[in-house]
């Protein structure tokens, strides 16, 4: 097995609530009031839609605000990883990954594991390039009960909803998160900073039409009937923890332009990163951050530090 890679759950398909459309020649996200399930094939209009999409709706045209899913693990920090994220302005990568505690930061000098105060007391952080960012997979449908539909964000309520969920439902079900049947809503508010304008966030709820008994005794008939046929949840968990410890960072070269494109738009123009393969571009975030841990090295040697 390759090192230094992160294997992740298979992916299939994307789950947004927006898309990236072309403005004044330039490719910006755009929000949306419903879900749309995309393949991972893009062309020049945008990201595919997926077959399911369709059946998804209950007729033609109809908005999709909601999802039925099931999760492909019982620990539910598999299911949705959420950390503090700084991309590299010019590839997209990750370069700092932290959950308000520690963080993994690649340096000059190598990967290191530092402190991490959170984006508010970061000074790295500083410029807003620094924020929450969270995967959530799940299964859609049946025909592969190992591919996973993916749905990212950097929206606090999104993650802070999507986690407290998880928690509860792991908590009340004894843990049987993989088999209860849930359902994934797409929720709206107004606050002030939205100007008083709806903003979209996604929830996590049992099946429409069920409680929350129905759901867990459903859960816990498809639990003992994996088990009857060998099925290990398990292993599954294990393998799957094991596979996103195997890399540094879960996000590959291939997701980078994508990723920076639908989550930093302020600094991608024309499906390329503004500034990058720019003789006279100013220092990348990267260059930038290299600078600041090898200038806090070289004070803490002066000083005597460690």
């Amino acid at each position: 097995m390759l090192k230094g890679l992160a294997l992740t759950p298979p992916v299939i398909g994307r789950i947004s609530i927006g898309k990236v459309v072309e403005k004044d020649g330039r490719r910006l996200p755009e929000k949306d009031d419903e879900f749309t399930v995309t393949s991972q094939v893009q062309n020049r209009e945008g990201w595919i839609t997926h077959p399911i999409d369709e059946t998804l709706r209950s007729s033609a045209g109809a908005k999709l605000r909601s999802i039925p899913v099931r999760l492909l693990f019982d620990d539910a920090d598999l299911s949705l990883r959420a950390n503090y994220t700084l991309f590299d302005r010019a590839t997209g990568r990750p370069m700092c990954v932290g959950n308000g505690e520690a963080c993994k930061r690649s340096t000059s000098s190598g990967l290191q594991t530092l402190p991490c105060p959170s984006p508010e007391g970061c000074e790295i952080a500083k410029g807003g390039h620094c924020r929450p960012y969270g995967r959530l997979n799940v299964r859609i449908g049946d025909d592969d009960e190992l591919g996973t539909f993916v749905f990212r964000t950097t929206g606090y309520n999104s993650i802070r909803t999507l986690s407290a969920r998880l928690s509860y439902f792991h908590a009340v079900s004894g843990g049987l998160l993989s088999t209860l049947p849930l359902e994934l809503r797409l929720r709206g508010k107004s606050t002030t900073q939205s100007h008083r304008a709806p903003i979209y966030y996604v929830d996590l709820t049992v099946r429409t039409g069920m409680s929350l008994a129905d759901a867990i005794g459903n859960a816990k008939t498809e639990s003992q009937s994996r088990q009857s046929s060998g099925f290990d949840q398990g292993a599954l968990d294990e393998a799957a923890r094991q596979g996103f410890a195997a890399g540094a960072f879960e996000e590959s070269e291939e997701e980078a332009a994508s990723v920076v494109e639908e989550f930093f738009p302020d600094d991608f123009e024309n499906g390329q990163v503004v500034g990058s393969h720019r003789p006279d571009a100013k220092p990348g975030l990267a260059e930038k951050l290299n600078r600041r841990v090898a200038s806090s090295q070289r004070i803490g040697a002066a000083s005597g530090g460690e």
